[in-house]
C-alpha cells in the first residue's frame, strides 16, 4: 500500500459498492428509484433491480471477484454465506458472467442447519434471503457479499438484521412525532446511531495450537496466577510493539477497504489485550460492521502468526473483554437528539428525549440485561473493568443536579435559576462532556451519547441495540400521545418530564458500580440483580417484554419464544462442550504429566534416603502432588458422571449445567491450578499464563 495520505481516501470504501459507486455506474432514473427505496421503503421494480446487479457484477469482476453470496446474518451470532459463481454456460463449450436483479434480490440458502428456536422443523429447510438495499455490498475474499435478511417460508425472522430494521423503524416513527411537537417540521427520519468499541487479545498462534481449552472454548479453563499480571497497570494505552502494530496497520488496511470507520487503536489494561474503535453510523450499518470486523481481526492475525480471542474471559484474573455500545438518536438534517441545547425550548427537547431513555432503561432494565446474558459474559461482569449486572445509568454530577432540580423543583445549584420553564430564557445551559468517564457504570451518558458497556466481546451488538431502539419507541410514543392531547404543551411537557424523571430517579447512580454498598442499595432501589445468565435469559419470555415487541412489530411472540430457546440451548451446549474438553485435558494431559512428575519426585527422594540423604523439598512435593493429583482424578471422575446426567429438557439442562456442572469444572480447575504451581515448569503439558500473556512481541 501507499502510506501518502492522498491515498487514503482512494482505499477507503474501495471494496465496496457504496453510493458514490452507484452514482457513477447507474442511470440517474435507476438511481433515483433506489434513493427512494432506501428512504420511503418503496419496492425496486424488476427493471430497476437488474440495471443494479448487473452494475454490480461488472463492478465486482473488475475488483477480481469470481463469486457472488447472500451474506446474512442467522442467530448464531455470526455470519453465513453461500456462494457461486457469476459463470453461466453458453454454446461451444464456453461461459458468459451472468448476475441478474432476481439474484440480486433474493435467495434461498438451506435453512436446516441453522438454529430456529422451534419457528420450524428442520425437515422444513427452506430459508429464504432477501437484499437490504440500505446496507451496501462489498468484495471479501473475490466473492461479492450482498447483505440481507434471512426469513423462514412462513415468514418469520431466522436472523438479527430483520428486526434490527424494524427497531429503527419503530424509533424513527415516533421520535418524529415528538419533534413534530416541538415544530420541527424539517426532519423526516431520526436514524439510531452506534458505534461499537471492539476489545480483544491477541496470542502467539504456536502457543494457542498447543491449548485444546483454546482451540475448543475460546478461553482458557485452566491456569495458575502468573507472577505478573496487569497489576503495574503499565500495558493500558502504553507503546504498541512492533508485532502488534504491523497487524493493527494491516487490520486498519482491510477494515477501510470494507468501508469500516476504523478510528482508535491502542493497548488495553490487560497483557496481550487491545481495543479497536470504529466512528459511528447507523445502526444497520454498525452492527453489519462490527460483524465484519470480528471477522476480519481472526483473518489478520493469522497472517501475522498470531490469534486473535474474542471470548469474553480468556484469562483468569485479569480484565475480561467487552464491546461498548455507543448508542445515539441523530436526525437525517445533520442534529444530535442527545445534545443539550442553547435555549430553554432546546433544552426541554433534550430532556424528553433523555427522560424517555432513562424511563425505557428502568422499565425494562431486565430485558437490556437479558440481551448480553451468555455463558463467556458470566465470567466478565462485575469484574475487574467490567460493569456490575445490575443495570444503571450514569448521568455525571452536573446533568444530574439537572435532573434533582427538576423533582424537587428547586434552584439549579449554582446558577441560582429555576430549572424548567420552556419558552422563557431562565433554564441555564446545559454543559456537554461535563464530568469524568465512570468506567464501573453498565450504562454512562458521555456527552451526546449513551455508552452501554455490558455487552461482551464476542457478541453480536443486534440484540441490544434492537432493546434500545424498541423502548426508546416505546417511551416516545407514549410521551406523544399525552402531548398530542395537550392544550398548554409547556405547561403539559415540563410536568410529564417532571413526573417521570420522579418515578424513575432509581435508576440513576453515578457513584462507584464495583463497591459492595451498591448492590445493597441496588436492592433497596428495586433494581433487579442478574448474577447469571441463567438468571437473566427468562427476562426474554415475561410477558412485558413480549408485548413491548409486539405491539412495535419487532418481534411475533413465536419470534421472541424462538430466540429465549436459542439462547437456552446455546448455554447448555456452551457449558458442555467446556465440560468435555476440560474432561479431555486432565485425562490425557494433566494427569499423565503430573504422575510421571509425582514418581520422578517419589524416586528421587527413595534414591536419596538410601543413600543417607534427605530432601525436604522432593518428599513434600511429592506428598502434595500425590494428594492433589488423587482429588483432581476424584473431582473429575464426578464431573464425568454429573456431565451424562443432564437433563433432556433445555430449560432443565440450563439451570442443572449451571447447578451442577459449572461448580464441578471450578472444583477440577481449583485443583489443576494448584497442581500448576508445584509442577516442574518442563513437565506442565501446555503453556501457562505466564507464557501466554506475553507472547505476543
Amino acid at each position: 500500500m501507499n502510506n501518502a495520505p492522498e491515498s487514503f481516501p482512494e482505499l477507503f470504501g474501495s471494496m465496496v459498492f457504496n453510493e458514490d459507486t452507484m452514482k457513477e455506474r447507474l442511470s440517474p432514473s435507476c438511481y433515483s428509484h433506489w434513493k427512494k427505496c432506501v428512504s420511503d421503503g418503496t419496492p425496486l421494480e424488476i427493471s430497476t433491480a437488474n440495471e443494479i446487479a448487473e452494475a454490480m457484477k461488472q463492478w465486482a469482476v473488475e475488483k477480481g471477484a469470481t463469486h457472488y453470496t447472500h451474506w446474512f446474518q442467522p442467530m448464531t451470532g455470526v455470519t453465513a454465506e453461500k456462494h457461486d459463481s457469476f459463470i453461466s454456460p453458453a454454446e461451444k463449450g464456453r461461459i458468459v458472467l451472468e448476475f441478474s436483479g432476481k439474484e440480486l434480490v433474493r435467495g434461498e440458502p438451506d435453512a436446516s442447519s441453522f438454529p430456529s428456536g422451534g419457528l420450524r422443523a428442520t425437515f422444513e429447510a427452506r430459508g429464504y434471503t432477501a437484499w437490504d438495499p440500505t446496507s451496501f455490498a462489498f468484495i471479501k475474499e473475490k466473492s461479492l457479499c450482498i447483505p440481507t435478511i434471512f426469513c423462514s417460508y412462513s415468514g418469520h425472522a431466522l436472523d438479527k438484521k430483520t428486526p434490527l430494521l424494524r427497531s429503527m423503524d419503530a424509533v424513527s416513527k415516533q421520535a418524529v412525532r415528538i419533534l413534530r411537537l416541538f415544530g420541527d417540521t424539517s426532519v423526516n427520519r431520526v436514524i439510531a446511531q452506534v458505534g461499537a468499541e471492539q476489545e480483544y487479545f491477541l496470542l502467539d498462534k504456536k502457543l494457542y495450537n498447543q491449548r485444546e481449552d483454546l482451540i475448543m472454548a475460546g478461553r482458557t479453563l485452566f491456569g495458575a496466577k502468573p507472577p505478573r499480571g496487569q497489576e503495574l497497570e503499565d500495558h493500558y494505552f502504553g507503546a504498541i510493539r512492533p508485532r502488534v502494530a504491523a497487524y493493527m496497520q494491516d487490520l486498519d488496511n482491510e477494515l477501510w477497504k470494507l468501508g469500516v470507520l476504523s478510528k482508535t487503536k491502542h493497548n488495553e489494561v490487560a497483557p496481550s489485550q487491545h481495543e479497536m474503535a470504529p466512528i459511528y453510523s447507523d445502526a444497520n450499518a454498525a452492527c453489519d460492521q462490527n460483524q465484519i470486523t470480528m471477522e476480519i481481526m481472526k483473518k489478520v492475525a493469522d497472517r501475522h502468526g498470531l490469534v486473535c480471542l474474542l471470548h469474553e474471559k480468556p484469562f483468569r484474573g485479569v480484565n475480561g473483554s467487552g464491546k461498548h455500545d455507543n448508542w445515539s438518536l441523530g436526525t437525517d438534517t445533520g442534529k444530535n437528539l442527545f445534545k443539550p441545547g442553547s435555549t430553554p425550548r432546546q433544552n426541554a427537547q433534550f430532556l424528553l428525549f433523555l427522560t424517555a431513555f432513562i424511563k425505557g432503561v428502568d422499565e425494562y432494565q431486565n430485558m437490556l440485561r437479558a440481551t448480553v446474558a451468555t455463558p463467556g459474559n458470566d465470567h466478565r461482569l462485575g469484574a475487574q473493568e467490567a460493569p456490575p449486572a445490575v443495570v444503571s445509568i450514569f448521568l455525571g454530577s452536573e446533568l444530574s443536579d439537572v435532573v434533582d432540580s427538576i423533582i424537587h423543583d428547586t434552584a439549579l445549584k449554582g446558577a441560582g435559576k429555576r430549572n424548567l420553564d420552556i419558552g422563557v430564557d431562565v433554564m441555564p445551559p446545559i454543559p456537554q462532556d461535563n464530568t469524568d468517564r465512570n468506567r464501573t457504570s453498565p450504562m454512562a451518558f458521555t456527552g451526546n451519547k449513551f455508552e452501554f458497556r455490558m455487552p461482551g466481546s464476542s457478541l453480536s451488538i443486534s440484540g441490544p441495540n434492537i432493546v434500545l431502539n424498541t423502548m426508546m419507541a416505546h417511551e416516545l410514543m407514549l410521551f406523544a400521545d399525552e402531548l398530542e392531547k395537550s392544550e398548554d404543551f409547556d405547561r403539559d411537557v415540563a410536568a410529564l418530564i417532571k413526573r417521570e424523571l420522579t418515578a424513575h430517579r432509581r435508576i440513576i447512580f453515578d457513584g462507584n458500580g464495583y463497591d459492595e454498598s451498591w448492590l445493597a442499595e441496588a436492592r433497596l432501589r428495586g433494581l433487579s440483580n442478574f448474577s447469571t445468565a441463567v438468571d437473566a435469559l427468562p427476562s426474554y419470555i415475561d410477558e412485558k417484554n413480549i408485548r413491548l415487541f409486539e405491539d412495535h412489530s419487532i418481534y411475533t411472540r413465536e419470534e421472541v419464544f424462538a430466540r429465549y430457546n436459542i439462547h437456552v440451548e446455546n448455554y447448555s451446549a456452551t457449558i458442555a462442550i467446556e465440560a468435555r474438553t476440560m474432561i479431555d485435558m486432565i485425562r490425557k494431559d494433566i494427569l499423565p504429566a503430573v504422575s510421571r512428575y509425582g514418581t520422578a519426585l517419589s524416586d528421587g527422594y527413595e534414591k536419596r534416603k538410601s543413600l543417607g540423604f534427605s530432601s525436604k523439598y522432593e518428599e513434600e512435593n511429592a506428598r502434595g502432588n500425590s494428594l492433589l493429583t488423587d482429588c483432581l482424578h476424584d473431582a473429575c471422575m464426578k464431573l464425568e458422571k454429573d456431565l451424562r446426567e443432564v437433563p433432556a429438557d433445555p430449560e432443565a439442562a440450563m439451570h442443572y449445567c449451571h447447578d451442577v456442572i459449572v461448580p464441578d469444572m471450578n472444583e477440577c480447575r481449583s485443583f489443576a491450578d494448584e497442581l500448576e504451581t508445584i509442577t516442574d515448569r518442563s513437565a506442565w503439558p501446555f503453556p501457562t499464563y505466564s507464557d501466554l500473556l506475553f507472547s505476543e512481541g
